[in-house]
């Protein structure tokens, strides 16, 4: 391999897993307060997209400000499925709670696609394009073209890991988050209430899910379906961490991306780049039987 396409595989993966990094940071927001495993979280990816898309294009609002409220209506939305679906049924098991999250994941693809289907019509295809930040213009490194969207991307995934890492550490709201999934009996006898806690875990993880999809959907397009495969690899990167480390989850997201991208540009001989999509599946598959033993002695215990 070239130093050039080895660099332009490199950043190309370490844009794509910086949204997967995002993702992943989601799942384990919800899943450490709650014990929850959000499986809609994907499509909170696809709905910062698409509404980052509509704001601008179909509704004339300005690029900056439709990007906030794109992030804030998909917080609203994140709540909004914790209040009506899972708060009430918070005494459900395990497997009910995934099946009201996956639910949840159809019904908000469905909603999306029938409020913008007559704009899909006149745009002459179901995939949509935001603008780019910063222009479309590339910049050269090593021999390698590298799009701006894509340093953006990388960006802003890091400043998001610094901000939670200061939010968990040295704020209020952030500890109790952080004391409900250490121990949830023992923050709710120090006067924290664990449903606000849950609410807010599932606003953020909203958040994130959209800041992901704002930034990625002007690089790769976005559309009603994207966010299955990037719910599937951010749920992979959290699983790396084990649902409960951010900083393994970051990584995990970042090294995922890096590994589909060179999967796609070596030369496998009969593989050829649609088996990309299935390094994610190989990936869990490993850390599972990796985790095997950990899990079985945790039931055990539990």
């Amino acid at each position: 391999m070239s130093l050039d396409l080895f660099v332009q595989s490199f950043i190309s993966g370490l844009s794509q897993g910086s949204v997967y990094a995002l993702v992943g940071l989601g799942f384990t927001i919800v899943f450490t307060v709650t014990r929850i495993i959000n499986f809609a979280q994907g499509e909170f990816v696809m709905v910062g997209g698409m509404l980052s898309w509509a704001f601008f294009t179909l509704y004339g609002v300005p690029q900056v400000p439709a990007l906030i409220l794109a992030i804030l209506v998909a917080t609203i939305v994140g709540a909004v499925l914790y209040s009506l679906a899972i708060r009430p049924a918070r005494k459900a098991s395990v497997v009910s709670l995934i099946i009201i999250t996956i639910g949840a994941s159809i019904l908000i693809r469905g909603i999306v696609s029938e409020v913008w289907r007559g704009d899909f019509v006149r745009n002459g295809t179901d995939v949509v394009r935001p603008p780019y930040f910063t222009g479309e213009e590339p910049l050269h490194f090593l021999g390698a073209s590298i799009e701006p969207q894509r340093l953006w991307i990388v960006g802003t995934t890091l400043l998001v890991a610094i901000a939670l890492h200061f939010f968990f550490s040295y704020t209020m709201v952030g500890k109790a988050l952080k004391a409900c999934s250490v121990n949830r009996i023992g923050a709710t006898l120090a006067g924290i209430n664990p449903r606000t806690m849950a609410l807010i875990a599932f606003a953020m993880a909203a958040a994130l899910g959209a800041i992901g999809g704002i930034v990625v959907a002007p690089q790769n397009t976005t559309w009603v379906e994207a966010g299955l495969m990037l719910g599937l690899n951010g749920f992979v990167a959290a699983a790396i961490g084990g649902f409960r480390s951010q900083l393994v989850t970051v990584v995990g997201g970042i090294g995922l991306g890096v590994l589909e991208q060179f999967a796609i540009r070596v030369d496998w001989g009969p593989f050829s780049s649609g088996y990309a999509s299935a390094i994610a599946l190989v990936v869990l598959l490993v850390v599972l039987l990796a985790r095997s033993a950990k899990l079985a002695e945790e039931e055990r215990i539990s």
